[in-house]
C-alpha cells in the first residue's frame, strides 16, 4: 500500500495494565482518537509507545491491530529498538504480512557504539532484507549519527527513505537538509522546535508532542504549510510551554496523561517507569487547557 509519509505522525502510546500486560482495547482507543484528530499516520512502537519494552510477540500484535483499526485509511510505521542486526531483520520479517508503510529503526543502543562502516552494514543489512521502507531513527546519544552518514546511508541504499531527527540542534537537521539526497526525507523530533523545524523544510514530524496533543501539532504544520507564521508563532509558544511540561524521564507517561486529560484511555506505563507525578501533573493542566485553544 503507498502512502505519501508526510506530515504530522504520532508515536502513539501503548496503555498498559497495573500488572504489565498490554491493553489491547485500550490501545484500540488511542488508535481511533488518532484517526478522529486526522493524522496524517501514526507510528507504533517508537520511544513514546515504550516500544524497547515489547517482547517479539507484542510487537506483531500490536501491529496487526493498528492496521486492523486504521484499515487503510493512514499509514501505519512499524518502530523497530533493538540491539542487533538480527533482531532487527527478524521483527521486520514478523510483519511482513501487514500493510506496514515502513519502518522506524533506532541504530543499536547498547554500551558498544558500532563504527560507521559497521552501522553502514547494519542499515544495508536490514534495508535489503525487508521490502518495507526504513526511516532511521537518530536519536540515540552515544551512537548519535552524523549529517554525513546519514547522507551516505540514503544515497546509497534505496530502501532507506528518511531521518527522523531527534535532539535538540537544529544546525544538525539544518546540515541534513541542505545535503539531503533527492527523493529523501527528514522528520523533526526536536519537539521545543517543530515551528522552525517545519519553517527549514521538513517533510513532518515523529515526535512526542504530537502523540499527546495531535491536533495543535496539525494545525501548526497547516499554518506553515499555509505560510500564515503568525499563527504558527502563537502555537509554538503555547506548544513549547507545554511540552517543557512533559519533557522528563517519564515522558512516555507525562503523555499518557496528557492524553487521559482528553478522554483517551491510556493505561499505566510499564515498570519501571514512575507515572506522571502529582507536580506534574499540576503544570501540565495548567499548560495542556492553553494549548488546546490551538486544537484542531
Amino acid at each position: 500500500m503507498n502512502h505519501d509519509l508526510t506530515g504530522i505522525i504520532p508515536p502513539i502510546v501503548t496503555p498498559f495494565t497495573a500488572d504489565g500486560e498490554v491493553d489491547e482495547q485500550a490501545f484500540r482507543g488511542v488508535v481511533r482518537f488518532m484517526v478522529r484528530k486526522k493524522v496524517h499516520g501514526i507510528c507504533v512502537g517508537g520511544s513514546s509507545g515504550e516500544g524497547h519494552t515489547y517482547s517479539p510477540e507484542e510487537f506483531k500484535r500490536l501491529m496487526e491491530i493498528a492496521c486492523e483499526e486504521v484499515n487503510g485509511a493512514i499509514p501505519v510505521i512499524a518502530g523497530i529498538i533493538v540491539n542487533s542486526t538480527r533482531d532487527a531483520i527478524a521483527r521486520a520479517k514478523s510483519i511482513a504480512h501487514l500493510p506496514m508503510a515502513g519502518l522506524q529503526v533506532t541504530p543499536v543502543h547498547y554500551v558498544f557504539k558500532p563504527d560507521e562502516d559497521s552501522t553502514y552494514k547494519h542499515f544495508k543489512a536490514l534495508s535489503e532484507s525487508t521490502k518495507f521502507p526504513v526511516i532511521i531513527y537518530n536519536v540515540v546519544p552515544w551512537n548519535y549519527l552524523s549529517p554525513a552518514l546519514l547522507v551516505r546511508i540514503m544515497r546509497d541504499m534505496p530502501g532507506v527513505i528518511g531521518v527522523k531527527q531527534s535532539a535538540g540542534d537544529l544546525k544538525l537537521m539544518a546540515d541534513l537538509l541542505i545535503n539531503l539526497p533527492a527523493g529523501k526525507k527528514v522528520y523533526s523530533a526536536v519537539d521545543a522546535l517543530l515551528y522552525p523545524s517545519f519553517a527549514l523544510g521538513c517533510h513532518g514530524t515523529i515526535a512526542a508532542n504530537p502523540a499527546a496533543v495531535p491536533g495543535v501539532c496539525l494545525n501548526l504544520w497547516n499554518a506553515v504549510q499555509a505560510g500564515d507564521h503568525k499563527k504558527a508563532k502563537e502555537i509554538h509558544e503555547a506548544l513549547l510551554r507545554f511540552w517543557n511540561t512533559i519533557a522528563f524521564d517519564n515522558l512516555p507517561a507525562n503523555i499518557k496523561f496528557s492524553l487521559s486529560l482528553q478522554g483517551c484511555e491510556t493505561g499505566v506505563p510499564r515498570m519501571p517507569m514512575p507515572a506522571t507525578s502529582e507536580q506534574q501533573a499540576v503544570a501540565i493542566r495548567r499548560e495542556l487547557d492553553r494549548v488546546l485553544r490551538y486544537d484542531i
